[in-house]
């Protein structure tokens, strides 16, 4: 696959060849459910892409919020991206320690701060050290601090009143990416308190199934087929959520990466709509 670095995916061989370049800046965006009892920032200590900053997807959000990891204001954002050296002209490579996962939430929010020139690493860390590759471990080495303009991308971030008035009007598609079973009410959300099943006409896409056993993304026939068979027409218009917004962001990915670069995430997702909050939810499939 030949990659310009300027797609929604990159390959490791192009940033293997690009990783010296003054304008290419890496960020581990690793993340995981809290009841896998990882510690990612630890694990970044121990091993990392040469480079990379660490993406920090819990600070790095809205802290006024009982939400889980909103979207911070500009203002933070902009300041934090500016700490890590990332700014104004420089292209960001994000991967993660699973393949494509949170890395794909990372990329959601820099674009939607206005950062266009961003990309996920296809295969992420996994791939990258299968392929031994170069590693360094200890705190991240500090890139010059430069300028970062956010240009907040509303048509990217969905809230609650925009997905009610899906909901009620059927007028956007709403995507779901969590697992079957909890899409189903068949299975308790893994965090306490929330009520099981979706939200009425969701269509459900499990985010396993838009990537391969190796954690890169699928092909482009393969990722079109599984949202068919989803029911989802991808010339309609679309939303993407999951439980809290990081999962959704795969499947706005993988949109981007067929030629849909424009699909919003409802950053809420269940983690707000699935509340004891009077809002409907059926169960099923």
């Amino acid at each position: 696959m030949t990659t310009t670095g300027r797609e929604p995916i990159v390959e490791t061989e192009w940033l293997a060849d690009h990783l010296s370049a003054p304008d290419i800046a890496v960020l581990d965006a690793s993340w995981h459910l809290p009841t896998m009892n990882r510690d990612s920032r630890r694990e970044f200590l121990a091993e990392h892409i040469p480079s990379a900053q660490f993406f920090d997807i819990d600070e790095l959000s809205d802290e006024a919020s009982d939400l889980p990891h909103m979207l911070p204001s500009t203002v933070k954002f902009a300041s934090r991206m500016k700490e890590m050296g990332i700014g104004d002209g420089v292209r960001v490579v994000i991967y993660d320690t699973t393949g494509i996962y949170s890395a794909a939430r990372a990329w959601w929010s820099l674009r939607a701060m206005g950062h266009k020139d961003v990309a996920v690493l296809n295969g992420g860390l996994p791939k990258w050290k299968a392929e031994g590759r170069a590693l360094e471990d200890g705190p991240a080495k500090q890139r010059a601090r430069t300028h970062f303009t956010p240009r907040f991308n509303a048509a990217l971030v969905a809230d609650l009143y925009d997905v009610k008035g899906y909901v009620s009007t059927g007028s956007t598609q709403i995507i779901d990416a969590r697992p079957a079973a909890r899409f189903r009410g068949e299975e308790a959300e893994p965090r306490p308190g929330l009520r099981m099943g979706h939200m009425p006409g969701a269509k459900n896409l499990p985010f396993a199934q838009l990537t391969n056993p190796d954690g890169t993304l699928k092909s482009a026939a393969e990722v079109q087929e599984a949202f068919a068979a989803a029911g989802v027409d991808t010339q309609g218009p679309m939303v993407t959520t999951c439980g809290s917004g990081v999962t959704a962001s795969i499947l706005s990915l993988a949109l981007a990466a067929i030629g849909h670069p424009d699909v919003g995430v409802y950053d809420g997702s269940w983690a707000e709509w699935g509340q004891d909050n009077g809002l409907p939810v059926v169960d099923g499939a």
